[in-house]
């Protein structure tokens, strides 16, 4: 058998090192910053651009699903120590402003720029800790691990945001404006059966409902929380309390994050680790009023992707329909503070068709 030529051998090496540092095992994320001490402070985020969206030249390989057009990507750096592990993303309406949440417990704002529809860059970024109901900013580590975000009402200029955490299982409210997250405002009653969730497998995904029946009604999933049905469990508050929703568990991905348009539509962002296979992500999306008490939804795939793709471990989602009518489909990932292996990686998409 002929040895592997050169660009294959570079693949594997490639494939391997993303296959390490696609895991969310402890043992392969970096050390997380100490915040205790932080100020919010205007900070350096670098950008390179991302043309394309299959990372190798591979006759074979299958093209971007016909259901999205990619829209360019940026890979992320910063000098600040407290840059990384992006867990949850809001995009403003207008696709400008950005707010992420990450894992060490801190906030980022930016703006996005432009090369006509493709990603160039971030601007005028801030980076601050998240606030503690005293102001300051959260002290345990076990209660820094923010996972997801989701803008309740207003805008990112003058709002109010749900953050989603884990190891200390909680949503928190939090008042939005430019400058940024503000103290802790007081948490959401949860149901009993959030007790259940693992440590590590709390409160990846939440999102407001900008539409359809359950208009304004706060959702929320673990990362990996099944039902007897081995079904993804999540919960709707609605004006009663929160009731468990399911979501089919389809191939054994885990739920990352979860968006909503205005008219109710849910996207929804999933990953699937195996050492086997290395890193795999899907984006499904479930009609108004299909995801509801009693009920198991299955929704539309709309794109699967893996490391042959320009991927990493992707957390954060916000999909926003745009002025044309245009759905704008934004992600995040989370490096692990593995910046040897990992990647921070912005990307947008948009959806082909008017629904």
């Amino acid at each position: 058998m002929r040895p592997p030529g050169k660009p294959v051998l570079i693949r594997r090496a490639i494939l391997l090192a993303a296959v390490l540092a696609g895991t969310s095992a402890v043992a392969w994320a970096g050390p997380k910053p100490d915040i205790t001490e932080l100020k919010a402070a205007p900070i350096a985020v670098h950008s390179s651009t991302i043309r394309t969206f299959t990372r190798f030249d591979d006759a074979k390989r299958q093209p971007l699903s016909s259901k999205l057009t990619f829209r360019g990507g940026l890979t992320l750096t910063s000098p600040s120590p407290n840059f990384g592990g992006w867990s949850g993303l809001v995009v403003s309406g207008d696709a400008k402003s950005l707010l992420a949440i990450s894992d060490s417990g801190v906030w980022l704002t930016g703006t996005l720029t432009y090369d006509g529809t493709h990603l160039s860059g971030i601007t005028h970024a801030e980076l601050g800790p998240v606030l503690d109901r005293d102001g300051k900013p959260i002290s345990r580590k076990r209660g820094r691990d923010a996972e997801s975000i989701a803008l309740a009402s207003g805008t990112l200029d003058d709002g109010t945001a749900f953050v989603g955490f884990e190891q200390r299982h909680r949503i928190e409210r939090y008042a939005v404006t430019r400058s940024g997250l503000s103290a802790d405002r007081g948490s959401i009653p949860l149901p009993r059966r959030a007790r259940h969730m693992r440590a590590n497998q709390g409160f990846e995904a939440i999102t407001v409902l900008k539409g359809g029946p359950y208009k304004g009604s706060l959702i929320a999933f673990s990362e990996r929380l099944y039902d007897t049905s081995r079904n993804h469990t999540g919960w709707l508050w609605t004006g009663k309390g929160p009731v468990a929703v399911h979501l089919k568990s389809i191939g054994d991905y885990d739920i990352t994050d979860l968006s909503s348009l205005d008219d109710g539509t849910l996207f929804v962002l999933e990953r699937r680790f195996r050492w086997t296979e290395g890193l795999k992500m899907r984006l499904r999306r479930i009609a108004p009023g299909e995801l509801r008490p009693g009920r198991t939804a299955i929704g539309e795939t709309l794109m699967e992707a893996d490391l042959n793709d320009q991927i990493d471990n992707m957390e954060g989602l916000s999909v926003t329909r745009l002025k044309s009518g245009e759905v704008l489909v934004s992600m995040i990932s989370d490096d692990n503070f593995n910046h040897f292996l990992q990647r921070t990686l912005f990307l947008q998409f948009t959806v082909n068709d008017s629904r």
